[in-house]
């Protein structure tokens, strides 16, 4: 009897560990890792998009409207590097689609969920319509995965948040044709798509965009591959002005700023205009933004390794 009791016990913790661990591992990216935009046919920008992150193609060359100005990070228009990084994305692509569900959600929107890690999958495409929300229960290392069997569209205005230590670096979406990113919305996250990767007006995009074999197209984006920065315990200060389309620092002005694991502060200029973010953590790549209910502000990124000033934003005609 006292045999079997044991047994028993023994296959309850077992089934216990079994339901509770998520199943989900982050897949080496290898040379793709320090890629912010990586594509197999064609790069194709229109309007200031700005890339943290190194910028490829292979085994097309075209590179069509983004200038070095706009990338901090290395432009490859072919040749072996983006070839090695295309491999290594195709292995991580496969990786990804190799990994057994945790949670079916096909035939939901992402939007208004709040998800644990693990591994959510979808048997045709995903759509993503206001927040999605990725908590990681205070785990940093956390993996958030999503096997997509088609397309992922987002729409206008939607994000994903990231909540309790919730990282980028270890959110992968795996899309078995293309993805769409909405006008004005934030996502956070590495993007492996089949074919093509098309960010509208204002997209912003913290993490990876890697097209195997169709093109990524941009405009006016912001794209920010936080995880190939690396990080210290150092901290540095972002300061800055905000002006109006005369000059003139503007008061009372909202800025905000958010990190790589999507936590947001916010400061009021002075009547100067100026504002300032200190004890602000080195290494980390963060975009910032103005809100004034008279002018309107394009956000920016910046890669803090060292104290940062006259970062500015100037009001839109």
């Amino acid at each position: 009897m006292t045999t079997r009791i044991f047994l028993s016990i023994s296959l309850v913790f077992t089934i216990a560990a079994n339901v509770f661990s998520a199943v989900g591992t982050a897949p080496n990216l290898g040379a793709a890792g320090s890629f912010a935009v990586l594509a197999g046919t064609t790069v194709t920008n229109i309007g200031d998009t700005q890339v943290v992150g190194d910028v490829g193609v292979s085994p097309g060359t075209a590179i069509e409207g983004l200038t070095s100005g706009m990338v901090v990070g290395t432009i490859y228009a072919g040749g072996a590097v983006p070839a090695q990084a295309q491999a290594n994305a195709l292995a991580a692509y496969n990786d990804l689609v190799g990994q057994a569900c945790d949670t079916v959600l096909s035939g939901q929107d992402l939007g208004g969920l709040t998800l644990t890690p693990g591994v959510y999958c979808f048997s045709g495409s995903a759509q993503l319509t206001g927040t999605l929300t990725l908590n990681a229960l205070g785990d940093p290392n956390a993996v958030f995965i999503f096997k997509i069997g088609s397309t992922l569209t987002t729409a206008s205005n939607s994000s994903v948040l990231l909540i309790n230590s919730a990282n980028s670096c270890n959110v992968f979406f795996q899309v078995g044709s293309s993805t769409t990113l909405g006008t004005d919305s934030a996502f956070y996250g590495n993007i492996l798509a089949r074919a093509s990767i098309t960010l509208n007006s204002r997209a912003r995009l913290n993490g990876r965009a890697l097209a195997l074999d169709g093109a990524v197209t941009m405009d006016t984006n912001s794209i920010t591959n936080v995880c190939a920065l690396g990080t210290t315990s150092a901290s540095v200060s972002i300061s800055g002005r905000v002006l109006n389309t005369a000059g003139r620092g503007v008061r009372d002005v909202k800025v905000w700023m958010t990190d790589s694991q999507g936590i947001q502060r916010t400061v009021i200029t002075n009547s100067l205009g100026y504002y300032a973010f200190e004890d602000v953590e080195a290494g980390d790549l963060y975009i910032l933004g103005a809100v004034s209910k008279r002018y309107r502000f394009e956000p920016r990124s910046v890669s803090a390794t060292d104290n940062v000033s006259n970062f500015d934003f100037l009001a839109l005609e």
